[in-house]
């Protein structure tokens, strides 16, 4: 590891505070944010996230705090962990407290309700001039602060941030891989928590790994044709930030967005699965979001409309489903075929 950098983590919750706690075991000079004081002082004398990371203790080098001027002093790299739609609200507070040269990096994964606006290119709006990225990948909270071998990507058109990002991070059981393709790592980020949904209610509805699979796999075709569409590079769907975060999140209840897919297939309303999830769920808002831009765009999303129908256009499931199975067939990998429809 190179030499040790003041690194400041901006969020309570359960990624933040996994990145600020590995952090700061790498040796950095590490300053959590939580916007509540009382969550923030509790964190700090007890050493552990009681709410989010219940059971796991903090490095006693980590500093959790709420004074924002006094977690940005200084800050030479700047993790943003905030859920999409508080995120540019928080961009606004700490921009005239922020060093010109600190690089700034979301890990975020979400879209702007509106405007369309990625967490990044909140950052470029709102920070103009300052370093930035986007570190995102098959990252569950209780796995990393468990040392169980993990990996991640930072993507940047800033090769010093990346290398820095990799200094920080890296470690025998955290391996953190360079990508330039922002956009594409970013939409990937966001995408996949909607197919969560999807196969968390396939899961309930006891379908097999027959489906599972071909769920997973048409997923990645209408994530990568979507991305290019919106100008990013389809083969970085084949990484870590694509295809790896989409079978991590689809395939395991410790993501938030299947659970809530898997409740509403064991026939439960929206509202009552996400009050049962009682954390964010940022599919159900990235779908709505998505099925929007995909329809202006008029880009093939079946999966996502089929969703979009359950939810919030009270379609009988079975009746979607079939309708799934009833539609288009066309190419398996589109990207290897030319000059079709």
């Amino acid at each position: 590891m190179g030499n040790s950098k003041k690194v400041t983590v901006l969020g309570g919750g359960s990624f933040g505070t996994a990145v600020a706690n590995f952090t700061a075991s790498n040796g950095h000079d590490v300053y959590q944010w939580m916007r509540n004081e009382q969550q923030a002082q509790d964190t700090q004398k007890y050493r552990e996230n009681s709410r989010y990371l219940p059971g796991y203790p903090l490095n006693d080098a980590l500093q959790i705090t709420s004074d924002l001027n006094l977690a940005l002093e200084g800050a030479e790299l700047v993790f943003v962990s905030i859920p999409s739609k508080s995120f540019r609200s928080v961009i606004k507070l700490i921009k005239p407290k922020l060093s010109p040269t600190a690089m700034v990096v979301s890990t975020a994964k979400g879209i702007e309700p509106g405007s369309f606006t990625l967490m990044s290119q909140i950052l470029e709006q709102e920070l103009p001039g300052q370093p930035i990225g986007v570190l995102s990948g098959p990252n569950f909270a209780k796995e990393i602060v468990q040392s169980q071998q993990t990996g991640t990507v930072i993507a940047s058109e800033d090769d010093q941030l990346i290398e820095t990002v990799q200094d920080a991070l890296s470690a025998p059981t955290f391996r953190v891989y360079a990508n330039h393709d922002r956009y594409g790592v970013e939409l990937g980020g966001a995408l996949k928590n909607i197919y969560a949904i999807i196969t968390g209610m396939a899961a309930a509805l006891g379908c097999g790994h027959n489906t599972q699979a071909m769920l997973l796999t048409r997923s990645l075709a209408e994530m990568g044709r979507f991305a290019q569409e919106l100008g990013a590079n389809p083969m970085t769907f084949l990484g870590l930030a694509g295809v790896g975060d989409l079978i991590l999140t689809c395939t395991s209840d410790l993501s938030r967005n299947y659970r809530v897919g898997f409740a509403i297939g064991e026939g439960k309303s929206l509202d009552q699965a996400i009050e049962q999830i009682g954390q964010v769920a940022e599919g159900v808002n990235t779908l709505k979001i998505i099925k929007q831009k995909a329809d202006e765009l008029e880009v093939y999303m079946p999966l996502v409309s089929a969703l979009h129908g359950v939810l919030f256009e009270q379609k009988p499931l079975a009746e979607v489903a079939a309708g799934l199975m009833q539609g288009e067939q066309n190419y398996d990998v589109e990207f290897t075929v030319k000059n079709h429809d």
